[in-house]
């Protein structure tokens, strides 16, 4: 069907974990609707609701986790750690057996946020029966967590649903592809910067979208769990397209540096983010589509258009300060000087 499932929402205590741009979405969306939410990381969030019920937690510390979980009708898992492959590499299995075994404890649903990376270099579009990868340090570490749910998922132990994301953007969201370097710099006037080709088509998925396909799955019966969903996204276009909707609207001409591969290898030697960056580039060195549809047939797939979410996005960051003038810094004009 190509409409939401309609059924009751549950009026159990959901758990996130994780409050960057994902689940502060996913947050207030359900407490929109009136659904009681528990946060759980590390440090309680400054800007984090009235309202929200708040649990310190390290998801590397089995014992908080499970002390997190308890009482919950369902739990959201939207976290992340350092984008280190040595980190990686240890953190996510040992954040998933974690994670499983406080589900199973307490026997409740888990949707979990996922990125896409466990499939490797692909040159077609990507669905959800892809075999995993073992390419590189993090596309295998987060293939190797995979793995871990599907097999206790297989056993009966917990009931999972895995939502994959591409590359996201939205309203105050920095850390992407087109954010900070990206949107965020055209809204000030200056050149987008990117480390992917500006020319290359790539799915983004809005993360307003995100947060709904979440709580589709939280709606959704046992069913839908136990296997992977991809998040619908607007029809596929290139960073420049987008940063070019983003620049008209906000009325400021665009202008876009990329990084060759050969420059990013090069900077990587002193920058560790574009050190990690390198073995991900089979994400942005030719087509990047998502096949979502599995999750249209079944629940929707009237994601935000870009023509409306560039426009929302760029507008939630600062404009550049118009440049003074003679009368701004309370001069007179030259003219008028003069006589």
């Amino acid at each position: 069907m190509n409409t939401e499932e309609k059924q009751a929402a549950s009026p159990g205590l959901v758990t996130v974990f994780g409050y960057g741009p994902t689940g502060e979405a996913i947050i207030a969306r359900l407490r929109a609707r009136g659904t009681p939410v528990r946060l759980v990381q590390r440090h309680r969030p400054a800007s984090l609701p009235p309202g929200v019920e708040f649990t310190p937690c390290d998801v590397l510390d089995a014992a908080q986790v499970r002390s997190a979980m308890a009482g919950a009708a369902q739990a959201v898992v939207t976290i992340g750690f350092e984008y280190r492959g040595k980190v990686w590499r240890d953190a996510w299995p040992k954040a998933m057996r974690n994670l499983l075994a406080a589900a199973e404890a307490a026997n409740i649903r888990i949707v979990q946020v996922d990125n896409l990376y466990m499939y490797g270099p692909q040159d077609e579009p990507l669905h959800e029966d892809m075999p995993l990868t073992s390419y590189g340090v993090k596309p295998a570490a987060r293939a190797e967590a995979t793995r871990l749910w599907q097999t206790a998922a297989r056993a009966g132990r917990v009931r999972w649903a895995s939502l994959r994301a591409p590359d996201f953007y939205g309203p105050g969201v920095l850390n992407s592809h087109i954010g900070a370097t990206g949107l965020a710099r055209v809204a000030q006037g200056k050149s987008a910067q990117l480390i992917m080709s500006a020319d290359t088509p790539h799915a983004f998925a809005y993360v307003p979208d995100i947060a709904r396909a979440v709580v589709t799955l939280l709606d959704a019966p046992d069913d839908a769990f136990n296997q992977v969903w991809h998040v619908p996204c607007a029809p596929i276009r290139t960073p420049r397209d987008l940063l070019q909707l983003g620049a008209d609207a906000m009325g400021v001409d665009l202008k876009v540096m990329a990084m060759p591969t050969l420059m990013l290898r090069a900077m990587g030697i002193f920058s560790t983010f574009l050190r990690e960056c390198i073995e991900m580039r089979f994400t942005w060195d030719r087509p990047y589509h998502v096949d979502a549809t599995k999750f249209s047939r079944r629940f929707w797939s009237d994601a935000k258009p870009f023509e409306a979410g560039i426009p929302a996005t760029i507008r939630s960051y600062p404009a550049a300060e118009p440049k003074p003038t003679r009368e701004s810094r309370g001069q007179a004009p030259a003219a008028t000087a003069a006589r």
